[in-house]
């Protein structure tokens, strides 16, 4: 099972688009707003991101980072 973690602030419309797209499709994902914890925002600086939404989606052997809401690549790698 694939794990989908989310980096994302209250104030991103993609964000919004893509946890609505998520659930729309069934995924479930973790939610890390990065206006809430500093950590979080830790986190997406050492991704190497500069917005949100930067998605990372997680199996036992492979870890994908998404930056942006690109819904053809979060299809793809989630076989939707």
């Amino acid at each position: 099972m694939k794990k989908v973690i989310i980096y994302s602030q209250e104030t991103c419309p993609p964000c919004h688009a893509e946890k609505l797209w998520l659930k729309e499709n069934g995924i479930e994902f973790e939610e890390r707003d990065i206006r809430k914890d500093d950590q979080y925002l830790q986190e997406l600086i050492e991704l190497g991101a500069a917005a949100t939404p930067a998605t990372i989606i997680k199996d036992e052997d492979s870890e994908e980072i998404i930056l942006g809401f690109d819904q053809a690549k979060l299809a793809q790698i989630l076989g939707i």
